[in-house]
Formats: C-alpha cells, sequence, structure tokens
C-alpha cells in the first residue's frame, strides 16, 4: 500500500486525541489531518472536507452532536468512508447501529495503538471489503464478550484468546486440536512459544474468574460450575466462546 491514509480523528477526550496525534506523528502510512473534541465542529468539517480524509476514527459519546448523529449525516449525504468507532462501553443497540451506518470496526477504550492501527491498514489492504465487514463484526463482538468476561486488553493472554477462537470459529477441523493446532499458529504470530501462549491464556482465564461477570460466565459455560473450585479448561474456554459465535452466526444467516 503507498497511499498515505489521511485520518480524522473525533473524541472529547483531548488526552485521546493526544495520544493519537503523538502516535502517528511520524508514521509513512498513515496521517491525522485533523481532530476534534466537539461533535459539531467535527460534523461541519466531516461533511464540508469529504475530498481531505480517508479514514474516520470517532467517539461515541461527544458534546453538541453525538457521533451516531455525525453518522447519520455522512450516510445521508453519501459520504462514504472506512469508519473505526471507539466507545468506553459496549452496547449492542449502538453496535447493531454503527454498523448500519457503514462502521467497518468497533473498539473499547483504552485502546492499544498497535492494534488500531492494524486495523487501520488492514481497512485498505482487503480488497474484498463485504467479506472483511463480516469478518471483523464477528472480531469485534469476540473482543467485547473478552472485555465482559473480565479480561483487559493488554494482558497477552486476551490476544492469543481472541485469536484462538477466530481460528476456531473459522475451521471445521481444529476444534479438539487446540494444543496441536492452535497454540503453534498463535506461538508463531507473536515470536514466542506454545508453552508461553498456553500459560498465558491460562492467566487470562484466572484474571476473568476473577473479575467477570459471574451470570454472564453462567449463561456461557453453564450453571454447574463451582466458581471457587472449577474453571474451564484453555480448550474447553476458546471452544465454548467459538460454538457461540457460530451459532450466532448460522442464526443470523437462518
Amino acid at each position: 500500500m503507498n497511499k498515505v491514509i489521511k485520518v480524522v480523528a473525533v473524541d472529547d477526550n483531548e488526552a485521546v486525541l493526544g495520544s493519537v496525534k503523538n502516535y502517528f506523528k511520524d508514521s509513512e502510512s498513515i496521517s491525522v489531518v485533523a481532530v476534534f473534541n466537539k461533535g459539531a465542529e467535527a460534523l461541519k468539517y466531516l461533511t464540508n472536507n469529504s475530498e481531505e480524509y480517508d479514514l474516520l476514527l470517532i467517539d461515541i459519546l461527544l458534546p453538541q452532536v453525538d457521533g451516531i448523529k455525525i453518522l447519520e449525516d455522512m450516510k445521508a449525504n453519501g459520504i462514504e468512508k472506512k469508519i473505526i468507532v471507539l466507545s468506553s462501553f459496549k452496547d449492542d443497540f449502538s453496535i447493531r447501529r454503527i454498523q448500519a451506518l457503514n462502521a467497518n470496526y468497533y473498539m473499547l477504550k483504552p485502546m492499544d495503538l498497535s492494534i488500531l492501527e492494524s486495523r487501520m491498514l488492514e481497512l485498505f489492504e482487503h480488497s474484498n471489503n463485504i467479506k472483511y465487514k463480516e469478518t471483523i463484526n464477528v472480531e469485534v463482538e469476540v473482543s467485547s464478550l473478552l472485555h465482559d468476561l473480565g479480561i483487559p486488553s493488554h494482558v497477552r493472554g486476551y490476544r492469543y484468546i481472541r485469536d484462538g477462537v477466530m481460528l476456531l470459529y473459522e475451521s471445521t477441523s481444529m476444534v479438539n486440536l487446540v494444543t496441536k493446532d492452535i497454540y503453534p499458529i498463535i506461538a508463531k504470530k507473536y515470536d514466542t512459544t506454545t508453552t508461553r501462549v498456553e500459560r498465558a491464556i491460562r492467566h487470562a482465564i484466572e484474571i476473568s474468574w476473577m473479575r467477570g461477570d459471574i451470570k454472564l460466565m453462567e449463561d456461557l459455560f453453564g450453571n454447574s460450575i463451582d466458581f471457587d473450585r472449577s474453571r474451564p479448561t484453555n480448550s474447553e474456554f476458546l471452544t465454548t466462546i467459538a460454538d457461540k459465535f457460530k451459532l450466532y452466526t448460522r442464526e443470523l444467516i437462518g
């Protein structure tokens, strides 16, 4: 990809805007061309300067005019841009609403800027945009579920679990081969060992059991779980979540 991606960032948190500008200031692939902390100012720029940017990075909660309204106006005016929505909370209605408004990706704050950078680049590297949206939507939901389960995104096991679930979701041959197939793939991707992958996932599950939503865990893993003693194995944890999204996808298609 030779083109520099021109980004507009909209967030009411000045610290977030500062972090984004500072992170990409020396980037050869991404240029932050404008930032706004108020919705009305952002909307005016976005609708009047549609040729000046390629990607919109936007929070939902904004003063004056919220992010949903901005996306609605952009769609109404036929402005088609890549869109990554940021939010400090997970709300199923809002997620579905922004997807209907042509958003490509949804990230929970605080976000890892290196992951944000990867998502930006991926949006412009994939030629089959429709297929990519479908894959991304599942990954968004997996990420949101892991947050609800109490696993913070800075923990290494969070990334390993997310990737493991996506591998299982997209495959029919790895369901019972987590140790044999999934661990080596993840280890190679992150330049580590299968043992460290296994331990990191186990650690993330332990964190989840201490700080996650107990009702959600019961719904996922069964009411018979003894939360004081019994925890799902790594394989059970990954396959249960992957199966949840396979079933969810089948229901949507059906």
